[in-house]
């Protein structure tokens, strides 16, 4: 049997007397991720993006270990109005191959966009079996082409599959349509590449009938397949409701007995918000709304993906507020370089990217500047990642205090790398080392193996 590259771990069902985080995966070392990182679209309202190496450079000083690439249906199928073209698979080589030297991974999501009246009442329906098919064979396409590609971690198989106008209650399209749907694509997929992962979402509500303000329909019923991730997506605008919606995920994550990676996330931007402080729309309480949910994250230990990782050429206008964007450069380019900094500073928080061992709990606090990390180390499983975003979170320097016992600083004033205020016999501080390019503090080898260690890093030099 081959082996997966990626093992998912649900911690809940685990059978030690640890308590890890529940969601998260681990890589073909058994190290344990938390994929971060942005959605990267192929086009805009303006048409085609394109990225170079210097934009991947820019994702990995903000935190990214993971981008989901955006699918053009119209592009891969033959649908209406699409046709395969090779120039699209050539640029979705690009973004991998730029992704892989810059140390991100891929996972592709498919759209529908670029076909011409595609109904979802009829992909449901499925009439002589022709859209199932036909939206599979879009699929081959991919899957053939990147199975053997480590860096391509796995498939979004369907971007917010809708019910519009269809006569049929959200239970019932999920149960009858969605679930066997998503069955008959894993199936496919799992053909071609077994040990990539395949990541599910829910049924995007019609407007006006939300739950609890979440938009996503709920899914009550199993799917029974290896290698799923839940990948719901939250775009709360209302700080009362973030963690009421992330616990009811969290109880569908356990039916589906798989981990939860936010596939999309945060609220759009108006137009207003980029000129304005205070007030609904102003960038304070922006601030406040997406501090919120980076906690609600970090204490349940999601991964998260956001949208997206775009410059501003275009707005939509479909909210109360007026034109609004996900765009998270503001810009008039197709990649950005113009930060909108009250919502990209909680972006790019500190946190474990990948840990030889296991994470039992982490979370930034943005009031104290102080990621609080705890693991049990696991030296085998080879060197450790953690984001640290010294440049905009510590510009005055940070400490990194290990079990109150080992305790090494960073002065920017200097430059010089980590410098040592006190250590301990089993310690070894030249496993430790700083990235400044990338912004992360890597491990080689912890001290001590199977070892329980609380890591804090704090701004400030020797502040502890």
């Amino acid at each position: 049997m081959k082996t997966s590259l990626f093992v998912i771990i649900l911690f809940i069902f685990s059978t030690t007397s640890f308590s890890q985080i529940k969601h998260g995966i681990r890589d073909k070392q058994g190290k344990h991720i938390i994929p971060r990182g942005f959605v990267i679209n192929t086009n805009d309202h303006k048409g085609e993006v394109f990225f170079n190496s210097d934009d991947y450079a820019r994702a990995v000083r903000m935190g990214a270990n993971t981008q989901v690439v955006r699918l053009e249906l119209g592009k891969l199928s033959s649908f209406p109005g699409g046709k395969l073209e090779p120039n699209y698979l050539k640029k979705l080589d690009t973004l991998v191959n730029l992704g892989k030297n810059h140390g991100i991974k891929t996972v592709f999501k498919m759209t529908v966009y670029g076909v011409e009246k595609l109904k979802w009442e009829d992909i449901w329906e499925n009439k002589n079996d022709k859209m199932h098919k036909t939206y599979i064979d879009a699929w081959k396409v991919i899957w053939k082409r990147y199975a053997d590609q480590s860096y391509v971690l796995g498939y979004d198989i369907v971007n917010e599959p809708r019910k519009l106008k269809m006569n049929i209650s959200y239970k019932d399209l999920t149960d009858k349509y969605l679930i066997p749907l998503y069955q008959r694509i894993i199936d496919e997929s799992q053909k071609i590449n077994a040990d990539k992962l395949i990541l599910i979402q829910s049924i995007f509500m019609n407007k006006g009938e939300k739950i609890d303000n979440n938009q996503y329909a709920e899914i009550t019923s199993p799917i029974n397949r290896k290698n799923v991730i839940f990948a719901p997506h939250i775009y709360q605008s209302k700080i009362e409701f973030i963690k009421k919606n992330m616990d009811r995920f969290d109880k569908e994550s356990d039916m589906l007995k798989a981990p939860i990676l936010i596939g999309e996330w945060g609220f759009p931007t108006f137009a207003v918000t980029d000129t304005t402080l205070v007030g609904k729309l102003g960038q304070l309480e922006y601030r406040k709304l997406y501090i919120k949910t980076a906690e609600v994250f970090d204490k349940m230990g999601v991964g998260s993906i956001k949208a997206w990782f775009l410059g501003n050429r275009t707005m939509q206008n479909f909210l109360a507020g007026g034109p609004s964007t996900w765009s998270i450069f503001s810009d008039k380019t197709d990649a950005g370089t113009v930060e909108r900094k009250y919502i990209t500073d909680v972006i790019s928080r500190p946190f474990p990217q990948e840990i030889a061992g296991d994470i039992q709990s982490f979370l930034f606090n943005f009031a104290k500047r102080e990621l609080n990390l705890n693991i049990i180390s696991d030296n085998k499983k080879g060197a450790s990642k953690i984001f640290i975003s010294q440049n905009r979170h510590y510009p005055d320097g940070f400490s990194i205090i290990i079990n109150n016992d080992f305790v090494m600083y960073y002065n920017p004033l200097k430059n010089v790398g980590l410098e040592v205020y006190k250590t301990t016999e089993d310690s070894n501080p030249s496993d430790f080392i700083w990235d400044e390019k990338t912004q992360k503090l890597i491990v080689l080898k912890w001290p001590k193996n199977n070892t329980n260690y609380n890591i804090k890093i704090v701004p400030g030099i020797r502040n502890f």
